[in-house]
């Protein structure tokens, strides 16, 4: 890992603050017609595949928020990652067993749709003597292939949760499906939005509505027009995805 750490392409270098820029300006753009603030949206860098160093200088760009999808990828390069300059979060779908792994490593576990899951999240968090963040994951589009709890299942999935120590909700989480049409990932955004809303008024016990995660590389702006105040960004920020 340490040769990988030291090796760079300059030009990807360059290509990543170019890219930091461009994604900053849109998200200002967007939050501008939503009616927000630049700093009301959390940007978080995916970086699934992406080595240290590249995302170590998107930080150095201003990147405060960097997310992993796999936990042996994450464990893999912990070390080096700048977290004196950001939060690292867990984005990716989570087994039971590796929980205990990150818990104490991440500021944030985004995919959590389970009893089950939250559970353990809870047990290792108080063996450790520390509370974790998590946002509930919803299976917006209802499709098979995906993780998630269902719409309809959302609501009694948080009122098991709430009861558990040493966890918190923050909020909710989404991969919607695959769209031909902007109007149709649209429409998912903003039933997601009005679930997020729904459950805020419902004031449950240690579940806060502050995240609200949603959009990526091709379709953040969207995101936030529709209510994201998080936005996973990968491949438009370090490029295409890298598979060794």
């Amino acid at each position: 890992m340490t040769e990988k750490v030291l090796e760079c392409d300059e030009g990807r270098l360059k290509d990543i603050e170019y890219n930091y820029s461009k994604i900053e300006e849109n998200i200002s753009n967007a939050a501008i017609k939503a009616g927000k603030a630049r700093e009301d949206i959390t940007f978080l860098a995916a970086t699934k595949t992406v080595e240290p160093v590249y995302i170590n200088h998107a930080i150095s760009c201003g990147l405060k928020y960097i997310g992993e999808n796999r936990v042996q990828e994450l464990l893999a390069k912990y070390d080096y990652y700048d977290l004196k300059s950001s939060q690292l979060h867990f984005i990716g779908h989570l087994q039971s067993n590796k929980i205990r792994q990150i818990v104490g490593k991440v500021s944030l576990i985004q995919s959590v749709d389970s009893i089950k899951l939250a559970k353990e999240i809870s047990r290792q968090s108080q063996m450790k003597n520390i509370s974790t963040d998590i946002l509930i994951e919803v299976n917006i589009g209802g499709e098979e292939s995906k993780s998630g709890v269902s719409a309809e299942k959302l609501e009694a999935l948080l009122e098991e949760i709430s009861v558990l120590d040493n966890i918190s909700v923050k909020g909710l989480m989404t991969i919607p499906p695959i769209c031909d049409k902007k109007s149709d990932i649209c429409n998912y955004f903003s039933r997601m939005r009005k679930l997020f809303v729904d459950i805020s008024g419902k004031k449950m016990d240690n579940v806060n509505m502050e995240f609200l995660s949603m959009g990526m590389s091709s379709d953040y702006t969207e995101a936030i027009l529709e209510g994201a105040n998080m936005v996973r960004i990968g491949s438009a920020l370090f490029g295409p995805r890298i598979y060794k």
